[in-house]
Order: C-alpha cells, then sequence, then structure tokens
C-alpha cells in the first residue's frame, strides 16, 4: 500500500516557495469549510496574521496585529470543520500552551495522533486542495515569517482529483494504524495506531447555539479516498 509509483499523466498543479506557503496553503486551511487534514514531521507553533474587526480599537498604519492559528482552528472546530494533525516529533512547548487556550481543541476537536515514522508534509483542505512540499507545520515552515527569518522550503499545490485521493488513501491508513503491524519501530512507539484506533471514539464536542440551547456540533466526513 505504502510502496507505489504513479503512472505518468499530466497534472495541474501550482508550485510555491516562500511566502507563498503561508498565503496559498495556511490561507486556505484557516478558511476550510469541512476538514483540514495535516501531516507533518515537526509541530509548532504558527502565527497567522489577524485581519478582524474590532469595535472601538484602531488600526494603526503599517501596524499588523497577528495571533496563534490555533485560535483560528478553534473557530472552525466551531463550525464542525473536521480538524486532524499527524505529526511525529510531540509539539512544541509553546504549541502545547496554545492548545490548553482553546478546550474545544483541547477536548478533542483537534485530532492528533502521533507516529516516529512520519516525515511527510500534507495539508489537505476540504478533500479539494492539496500540498505537498518540504514545509513542517512549523512558523519557519508555513507561517507568517518576514524575509530572511523563513527556511527555504519548496512545495506544490493541486486540485488534482486522483492525487488528492491517493494521498488521503494513504493518510488513512497511516491515521488508523494500517502499518503498524509490520512497523520495526513497533516495540519503541509510545503509543501505535492501530491501539489508538482500537480505542473507543471520543464524544462530539457541545457547543451552545443561539436560541436553540446546546447542540452538537457536526462532524463532516473528508472526501472519500479511492480504494
Amino acid at each position: 500500500m505504502i510502496d507505489f509509483a504513479t503512472p505518468r499523466r499530466p497534472v495541474a498543479l501550482r508550485v510555491v516557495s516562500g511566502r507563498s506557503h503561508y498565503d496559498e496553503v495556511v490561507g486556505a486551511a484557516v478558511a476550510a469549510h469541512t476538514s483540514v487534514w495535516i501531516a507533518t514531521a515537526n509541530l509548532k507553533e504558527l502565527m497567522i496574521e489577524d485581519h478582524r474587526a474590532r469595535p472601538g480599537a484602531r488600526r494603526q498604519l503599517g501596524k499588523t496585529r497577528y495571533r496563534s492559528v490555533l485560535a483560528a482552528f478553534a473557530e472552525l472546530a466551531e463550525r464542525g470543520v473536521e480538524l486532524r494533525v499527524l505529526h511525529a516529533e510531540r509539539p512544541s512547548r509553546p504549541f502545547r500552551a496554545e492548545l490548553a487556550q482553546h478546550p474545544v481543541l483541547a477536548g478533542g476537536a483537534l485530532a492528533m495522533r502521533a507516529c516516529p515514522r512520519v516525515h511527510m508534509k500534507v495539508v489537505v483542505v476540504d478533500g479539494a486542495l492539496l500540498y505537498l512540499g518540504s514545509a513542517n507545520w512549523t512558523g519557519a515552515g508555513l507561517g507568517v515569517r518576514g524575509s530572511g527569518r523563513r527556511n527555504f522550503e519548496l512545495g506544490i499545490v493541486t486540485d488534482d482529483g486522483p492525487l488528492l485521493d491517493q494521498v488521503q488513501a494513504m493518510y488513512e491508513r497511516l491515521w488508523r494504524g494500517g502499518e503498524c503491524g509490520g512497523c520495526k519501530l513497533r516495540a519503541l512507539c509510545p503509543r501505535p495506531l492501530d491501539q489508538v484506533e482500537a480505542e473507543p471514539a471520543p464524544a462530539p464536542p457541545v457547543t451552545p447555539q443561539k436560541g436553540k440551547g446546546k447542540g452538537k456540533v457536526r462532524r463532516r466526513r473528508n472526501r472519500k479516498p479511492a480504494a
């Protein structure tokens, strides 16, 4: 399943580098409607520009405000957007501290699973946009860093259906622990993903709705991967 090479065929795509990673990839993720799937080796705090209008606050000319991408993800979660992160290394301390500030995410709306063999960098938004490249989900890789502070990254962005299906199928297999049985690191892995998958799924978060008491947030499935 994991070892494959696709046949040659024309694919419509864009190559992104530098600031384009933030504009094209993070910009799409924070505007998601149904789902955001992320795969990354390193997982760190990532800041985004804050363009929200604030009553009574005067915006200073040339002054840009920033906030954590996790704050934007919390808003997505409250709208029922499915959020997944498949990562290798332990999240950075600033990431963990910021995550704790958003109960909806810390409570399970941001599903996180760790596999020490994950080295691919993937972002899939709404099952319709795919990023494949070198950039980890970090400030230096995808965040809004200034010129001279950003890593040299290179990747592609595409809406190609067959490629989306293939990448999502591989992601789903790893997420469900499909490769755990034969993994030579299983004895060293603190929590093999096939064991995580066997555990009961947590209940979806409950958020209040105006005038309607409380209701469950609807979790929408991502695009169904090809068999």
